[in-house]
């Protein structure tokens, strides 16, 4: 049997050394997450003032924040919060962003911050325009593009982009089939080209939620929620996958890849889960929210990436941060706020938060409830047209949270002298 030199440290330490690194590098930390970011809506009558949003947002670890119209008041309020901001201009300035540099140049000047804070990575120019109303926007996108980015100031690291929808494919499962429709290519091509060059995202809006609507069967509700599911094989590329939201990716990835695009990042410009619907709207409920705007979070953070794009997470805008109760259609449609407007308090628990507890303001005050029983699983989704209701947790109770950055400092020290004792050895 080989004996152990003096000088060579025991089997345990270096496993301890392992650890401590691991733990160390891949426990979840109360910093803003740059791959993590939120959609900043204001259709609504009932919003609070963007001070008090940026305040909130600041409590959080959301690291970027996206505007669908940029009001300067609302820029301003995000300056010293350490969050960027992906600036947003409306469907109807492409013509006139189109057709006149000076309109484009105009824009820039007026709604670029003149200081550094905060910091601006990005303009979207239009909201699934190849899907809009007026048929003539398509032809305009890239020249607006063109003449915003032209703008820019010298050596802008600036990236000028518009969000799409998932409707851009003509095939995405299994995501290895994933490509764009054929009847698009006229506004698609040139696009990809200039996003290409300029070195700036894909952006697009995958939304398992509708999935599910599509197929709203028991597994497909586990697929989609990153709940423990049996997977789905993608024979295309022999990989393997346990959530839509990979599927929804990589089928864009693959589509990109498929023309040639292959350095064009994917962005996701929104994604979100409602918590209240109409009764014909399967699957919109509080319980389904949580489940799935925790799991996506918890699924960024850990850096796993998709099956495709390995070891990287994609950079991702939560939708949304208010309900907006003035938007047209169902029901669900208004109800996809993690913050309520009133209480600047979580909808429901999320993940994001950094001080432990549900928002900004105290919550209101609960109603007592028996103690919770331990739960191993996640609890079972709600069926459609189930009634949802969402607990307080109770002031004189450790809020998961709470419990959440207890374990993680303990794991921080048992890292901590785990790597002292190796070194030392």
């Amino acid at each position: 049997m080989a004996r152990r030199s003096r000088g060579q440290p025991p089997p345990l330490l270096p496993l301890l050394l392992r650890l401590g690194f691991l733990l160390m590098v891949h426990v979840p930390s109360a910093a803003p997450q740059s791959f993590i970011g939120i959609n900043y809506g204001d259709v609504a009558d009932n919003l609070p003032p963007p001070s008090s949003t940026a305040r909130l947002l600041k409590s959080t670890t959301i690291g970027k924040v996206r505007l669908y119209r940029t009001d300067p008041a609302v820029v301003s309020a995000f300056a010293g919060t350490g969050i960027s901001l992906l600036l947003g201009a409306a469907n109807g300035d492409i013509p006139n962003f189109a057709s006149s540099p000076s309109a484009a140049a105009a824009w820039v000047a007026s709604h670029l911050p003149a200081t550094s804070s905060p910091a601006i990575t990005g303009i979207s120019v239009g909201n699934e325009v190849l899907f809009a109303d007026d048929p003539t926007l398509a032809a305009q996108l890239v020249p607006a593009l063109q003449n915003i980015y032209d703008a820019l100031p010298p050596n802008s690291s600036i990236k000028v982009s518009t969000v799409n929808a998932m409707d851009v494919l003509a095939s995405s499962d299994p995501p290895s089939s994933g490509a764009f429709k054929p009847g698009l290519a006229a506004a698609l091509d040139p696009l990809l080209a200039f996003l290409s060059k300029t070195g700036s995202p894909f952006l697009v809006n995958p939304y398992p939620y509708f999935a599910y609507q599509d197929d709203p069967r028991p597994d497909t509700l586990a697929f989609c929620l990153f709940q423990p599911n049996a997977g789905r094989p993608d024979a295309g590329s022999g990989l393997t996958y346990t959530s839509m939201f990979d599927a929804q990716v990589d089928a864009v990835r693959a589509a990109l890849d498929a023309k040639g695009y292959k350095d064009v990042e994917v962005v996701v410009a929104e994604t979100g889960w409602p918590h209240s619907g109409g009764a014909d709207e399967a699957g919109a409920s509080v319980e389904n929210a949580r489940a799935f705007v925790s799991g996506l979070v918890s699924h960024l953070r850990s850096l796993v990436g998709t099956p495709r794009m390995p070891g990287k997470s994609v950079d991702t805008y939560l939708f949304a941060v208010y309900d907006e109760d003035l938007k047209p259609g169902k029901a669900s449609e208004k109800s996809f706020g993690l913050f309520q407007t009133t209480t600047l308090t979580e909808t429901y628990p999320t993940g994001l938060m950094r001080n432990g507890t549900a928002g900004l303001a105290p919550a209101p005050s609960p109603k007592p409830v028996p103690p919770a029983t331990p739960q191993v699983t996640p609890a079972p989704p709600v069926q459609p047209g189930a009634a949802a209701t969402a607990a307080a947790p109770s002031r004189h109770t450790r809020s998961a949270a709470e419990s959440s950055r207890t374990v993680v400092s303990a794991l921080h020290l048992f890292a901590f002298f785990g790597f002292i004792m190796a070194l030392l050895a």
